[in-house]
């Protein structure tokens, strides 16, 4: 399975809690935007590094661009490594013109995802659970493979 594979499935995995979420959201709106844990900033442009993006709600109704706020979180996570609320909590010095003013992303690993459209602890949260289930659902296919071909030496 490849990593846009399991993106996708990582966020079908826990689509159930965060539609459970929304009870205690402003709102039942969200943009959910992955990068590609293979590539860096050096490496890629932001956009080529996107591996997955996708929306839960009616963006029809938003009354902000989710879209564009959760891609700009993912770049700045994406940039520094870190989860943007350091930039917002510990380090402001760090934002750049044009950076939003909320915070809503993770970092597990490698692994950057960011969302916009609830509240940003709550978009913290829903990365967070999102970043964390991709990386397992990766596990998962790393392992089942070795033991399916315990003779392969390299990953296809």
């Amino acid at each position: 399975m490849d990593n846009k594979a399991l993106a996708i499935e990582a966020v079908n995995l826990v689509k159930p809690a965060i539609e459970q979420l929304f009870t205690k959201t402003c709102r039942a709106e969200l943009h959910i935007v992955i990068m590609n844990p293979q590539l860096k900033p050096w490496e890629a442009s932001f956009d080529d590094a996107i591996l997955h993006e996708c929306t839960l709600g009616t963006p029809e109704t938003w009354p902000a661009p989710f879209d564009e706020l959760a891609r700009n979180k993912a770049a700045q996570t994406w940039r520094d490594s870190v989860a943007n609320i350091n930039h917002h909590t510990m380090h402001p010095s760090s934002l750049r013109e044009g950076d939003v003013l909320f915070y809503g992303s993770f970092v597990y690993g490698n692994i950057v995802v960011a969302c916009s459209g609830v509240e940003p602890w709550f978009d913290m949260l829903v990365s967070g659970w999102i970043a964390v289930a991709l990386e397992q659902l990766t596990i998962n296919e790393y392992q089942t493979t070795k033991a399916a071909e315990p003779t392969r030496r390299y990953r296809a």
